[in-house]
């Protein structure tokens, strides 16, 4: 009895040593991680839109078994590892039939390797299959099946699994071979995804086509003997052509790249929240839009859906094809001509500095060395802000710039997440010239800033991904709602691009809050609009900023805005935006003009301007604009007012001179002024 109880204490004895030296070794040598895995970025739903290679060019997607068929599944199992859900890595039964067989045939005829075998040799890739190689694949199994669930294992299993060339995993392979997911496979797909792994280079579709054809027409044999699928649909799968090599998706190319970058969690699968169908209308427009405009010119859009703030279309360029594709101009700080404005005097209308429909005269000034022109050389007079807004004027936007304040107004936009480049920020002048484009700013910059006034002056930062939908990010309130509101009232009512119905005449139809932008140079072409429950932003130009002469915004980019407006889901539209913009007929007294500096102004003769004289004695009336009568000096002598009250000024030759005009204040501006004569 003794010595029953002895052995049994040194038999327990020892399998406790060996369980704790087995887990000792399993934590010591662990089995390996699973390798990198491709980047996918897809749509909401999981459409994909592109993939990325890991290391080596390797294209190795990782699988998931809900977005596999399940029939590939079974009919994986059935001939690779009919007791997978039965055995714990390694299937003694299958070992007994491997011996049996090769002891029969006098040579191996099957293999026992499991599925957990055979992930595990993934896993761990060895040169030389040997005993000891084999018994290191029992060993990983066993460990893989301690960690691991079945489903788990398989997933990895397909993740990595040979198919030819650079193709690792099946969904690699299904989108390389048949061109989509393998979440829909025919019999005859499923048997070739079966085959290849067994051989991956000797039955290669592209390069071997008749390997492929024999193997699969083997595993179809297999699948209906095992009465998996019928054999009149094995013999038919037999005769399908082999397919030949599809490229992987490359939809939305510059937005899945910056998805990739900015995936600081290191996602796999990254669900962006860009929606698949609009994306492929909007790549398609964009590039028929740049086909009609020129061999060497880019187009960049973003489409935000204003309430989420989701980017729901994203296009860096028109084609990868065309001069500078591969850039993504979205992200390219470029000179965003007027589309500036609408901000500008929405901040003016929280400053109390004006209204709609407060008066302001378009004519020439100077703002210290800084004078601005409008885009066509002339001028309006007395307009309303809400007139100068809707056409453009740009001596009325720069008054109010620098009311508002140049550094005030680009702190407010850095606030909002919208980063303007400026060459000398210190420098003043610069600083008035963000309101004309002075100022480079992305095209994703500009898409964040109007969302933000499509929801009531409040930016927060675009969203990219559907995980992201959620998150409260933090808004900066640019303007009012009052004012934005304002806002998109006035640009409702801008001019129509040519061909183009009222919103008013048009069942359903919202008017489009639009505005364009020209750069300097006519380098870059604009438009921004809000409608519908979207805002669009659309740029066109040169990738390497080479000008486009005569191509404003209002002429290359506002019809691509409107036509993708019209291929929006259509949304029930507001009767209020649908209507034509009218002006309020009331102006509060305070209000009714805008006069924020009462310094005299001379409009003739403007600074630094050369005036011909073509005969001696030739009389010039002066010109100035003032709250009170001026009085005139020409090198600080007076000027004499004809008999009409008119100043009149007569040079005594060629040469140089200082207007002054004094108004009742004693405030007064000077005009240097250079007189040129036949003679001198």
């Amino acid at each position: 009895m003794s010595r029953i109880l002895t052995a049994w204490r040194w038999t327990s004895l020892a399998a406790l040593t060996a369980m704790v030296l087995a887990v000792g070794l399993d934590r010591v040598f662990p089995p390996p991680p699973l390798a990198e895995r491709s980047i996918v970025v897809t749509d909401e739903r999981g459409q994909m839109f592109r993939a990325f290679p890991v290391e080596g060019g390797r294209w190795r997607l990782a699988a998931d078994l809900e977005s596999i068929d399940p029939a590939f599944v079974s009919a994986l199992i059935a001939v690779e590892d009919s007791r997978f859900y039965e055995h714990h890595g390694v299937d003694p039964m299958a070992v007994v039939r491997a011996g049996f067989n090769a002891i029969r045939a006098g040579e191996i005829v099957s293999g026992a390797s499991t599925l957990t075998m055979q992930t595990a040799r993934l896993l761990e890739p060895r040169p030389e299959r040997n005993l000891g190689s084999k018994l290191m694949e029992v060993l990983r199994a066993l460990q893989l099946e301690s960690r691991y669930s079945k489903d788990e294992i398989l997933e990895t299993y397909l993740t990595l699994t040979p198919y030819g060339g650079n193709l690792e995993g099946v969904t690699a392979a299904s989108w390389a071979w048949f061109g989509h997911a393998p979440d829909r496979l025919t019999p005859g797909q499923i048997a070739l995804l079966i085959a290849l792994p067994q051989a991956p280079e000797a039955r290669r579709p592209d390069l071997r086509p008749e390997n492929a054809r024999s193997g699969r027409a083997r595993i179809l044999d297999r699948l209906a003997s095992y009465d998996i699928i019928a054999a009149d649909i094995a013999a038919e799968s037999a005769s399908d052509p082999i397919p030949v090599r599809h490229d992987f998706p490359g939809l939305a190319w510059h937005a899945s790249q910056y998805l990739r970058t900015a995936n600081a969690d290191g996602a796999v699968n990254i669900r962006s929240t860009l929606d698949f169908g609009l994306q492929q209308q909007a790549e398609r427009l964009a590039l028929d839009a740049a086909e009609a405009a020129g061999p060497d010119v880019q187009l960049s859009i973003l489409i935000v859906e204003n309430e989420t703030r989701a980017v729901r279309a994203a296009i860096g360029s028109a084609s990868r094809a065309r001069d500078g594709g591969w850039i993504d101009l979205s992200d390219r700080p470029r000179s965003p001509g007027s589309t500036l404005k609408p901000f500008i005097y929405g901040m003016a209308f929280d400053d109390g500095l004006a209204m709609p429909h407060t008066r302001i005269t378009d004519a020439p000034r100077r703002f210290d060395s800084y004078m601005p022109e409008n885009f066509d050389r002339m001028f309006r007079g007395d307009v309303t802000v809400a007139e100068a807004l809707q056409h453009s004027l740009n001596v009325p936007a720069v008054e109010t710039l620098d009311a508002v304040g140049a550094s005030r107004f680009a702190a407010g936009l850095r606030f909002a997440g919208a980063s303007p480049v400026i060459g000398n920020s210190a420098d003043t002048d610069t600083g008035l010239a963000i309101a004309l484009g002075g100022a480079g700013l992305t095209v994703r910059d500009l898409a964040t800033l109007y969302t933000g006034l499509a929801n009531g002056g409040e930016v927060r930062p675009l969203v990219w991904t559907a995980d992201a939908l959620a998150a409260d990010a933090p808004g900066m309130q640019i303007m009012s709602a009052e004012s934005a509101g304002e806002i998109l009232n006035i640009l409702r009512g801008a001019p129509q691009p040519s061909g183009r119905a009222p919103a008013s005449l048009t069942s359903n139809a919202p008017a489009i809050a639009f505005k364009t932008g020209t750069s300097w140079g006519y380098r870059d072409a604009w438009a921004a609009g809000i409608a519908g429950g979207y805002t669009v932003v659309v740029w066109v130009g040169r990738a390497d900023a080479r000008p486009r002469t005569g191509q404003t915004g209002r002429e290359a980019a506002l019809p691509i805005l409107f036509d993708i407006f019209d291929m929006l889901p259509q949304q029930e539209t507001p009767r209020e935006d649908r209507e034509p913009w009218r002006l309020a007929q009331e102006t509060p007294e305070p209000m009714a003009r805008y006069n924020r500096d009462p310094q005299p102004e001379i409009l003739f003769p403007p600074d630094e301007a050369e005036v011909w004289m073509e005969a001696s004695g030739r009389d010039y009336v002066l010109a100035g604009r003032a709250e009170s009568a001026l009085r005139w000096y020409v090198d600080g002598r007076p000027v004499a007012l004809n008999a009409a009250g008119e100043p009149v000024w007569t040079p005594q030759g060629p040469g140089f001179y200082a207007v002054r005009a004094v108004d009742i204040e004693g405030r007064s501006t000077v005009s240097q002024v250079r007189i040129i004569t036949p003679a001198g």
